[in-house]
């Protein structure tokens, strides 16, 4: 396998974190997270620390960093420390954050939302016979 340098390694975690696959991640203050992955590809587990990104994905977010682990176990302890590190410090905002995770992509299937007009999907009801139109 060949070696990745430490850019391709963060744009793989960030994009891995972004389609949801972070086994766990918190919002520490100032808009940066800390997430703790595991890379199906390479068989490492990785804890990231990053900022928001404002350049929906162009550039990896300034002050970004990443630890690289070669057993999960291990990744699961450094991660609880970091943590807690973060908590005692007052930076950490929430421990089990989804917050700014995906892409910035809006095609696709609209989603309706708590305070939409109707709760169905036309799309995907029933058309109405009335009695007329019944053989």
């Amino acid at each position: 396998m060949e070696e990745r340098s430490e850019e391709q390694i963060t744009s793989r975690l960030l994009e891995l974190e972004n389609s949801g696959q972070a086994e766990r991640r918190a919002q520490l203050t100032g808009e940066r997270f800390l997430s703790l992955l595991h890379d199906p590809d390479s068989g490492r587990s990785y804890i990231l620390r990053h900022g928001s990104d404002s350049t929906e994905g162009a550039e990896i977010p300034e002050g970004t960093e990443f630890y690289e682990y070669p057993e999960t176990e291990v990744a699961q302890r450094a991660y609880e420390q970091l943590l807690g590190e973060s908590r005692r410090a007052g930076e950490l905002l929430e421990e089990d954050s989804s917050e700014g995770i995906g892409d910035s992509e809006t095609s696709g299937a609209e989603i309706r939302d708590l305070y939409a007009d109707m709760d169905e999907d036309e799309l995907t009801q029933d058309p109405v016979i009335s009695e007329e139109e019944e053989p």
